[in-house]
């Protein structure tokens, strides 16, 4: 039986409408999996349904994470939040990590995994974080602009026996402060933290970059999917 992958949806304010990039939805089918986008929704009874018929969850990117979330306030160029996604994710990951269920967070996802854990963020790297690394690179989105180095004996390093690796990057906001519970699993060239995970549980990952864009020529992109995917089969 193929997993099933939970997506947290994309959400714009503009059309009241909630949507997604193929690239998630597409990269999880390619390697094995089954992905579902998951409705808006915090009720954690309807959480905990969907968590009995899924094998794990995947958060995307979208939104600026609520300031308010590490306690602090919401500068000016900190971008739109959206309350509804923040608060389903802190009942989903809750329920997720109660369950030790795998969960990916990508773009976004990294920096959500990281505030509701007890870390803080950059509101906005070009005022707050002087470097000369393009972390908001232009189209199109499936080449390289930077590169990262991965930790030693992290999980990333095991899967992809390397110590380097080239990525893409759009984000304007980034760990700065990590969870204490979280370890480095990559840097990049500035110093940024770019992937993270919990040592103590079975799978979480969160990648800064966007394998979904370049999953189709990366192999290391697809890897990530893979592990993942391989992981979620096992539960």
């Amino acid at each position: 039986m193929k997993p099933i992958i939970g997506i947290v949806p994309l959400v714009d304010d503009k059309k009241e409408s909630l949507w997604m990039l193929p690239g998630y939805m597409n990269g999880v089918l390619a390697v094995g999996g089954i992905p579902v986008i998951l409705p808006l929704t915090s009720d954690c009874s309807v959480i905990s349904q969907l968590l009995d018929k899924v094998q794990g969850i995947l958060l995307t990117g979208g939104h600026d994470v609520d300031p308010s979330i590490y306690g602090e306030e919401s500068l000016p160029e900190c971008g739109a939040a959206c309350i509804e996604r923040d608060s389903m994710e802190k009942e989903l990951l809750d329920q997720a990590l109660d369950r030790d269920m795998p969960v990916l967070g990508i773009c976004r996802g990294i920096q959500f995994i990281n505030a509701y854990l007890g870390g803080t963020l950059y509101q906005d790297l070009p005022t707050q974080f002087d470097s000369d690394v393009d972390h908001h690179m232009s189209p199109p989105y499936d080449v390289p602009v930077h590169s990262v180095s991965i930790r030693e004996n992290s999980g990333l390093c095991r899967l992809l026996n390397a110590d380097k690796l080239q990525v893409n990057s759009y984000h304007h906001q980034a760990i700065k402060d990590k969870a204490d519970c979280l370890s480095v699993m990559a840097v990049s060239e500035d110093g940024l933290i770019e992937a993270v995970e919990m040592p103590d549980k079975k799978f979480v990952w969160a990648v800064q970059w966007h394998p979904e864009f370049n999953y189709l020529k990366d192999e290391n992109s697809r890897k990530i999917f893979e592990e993942f995917v391989r992981v979620c089969s096992e539960c």
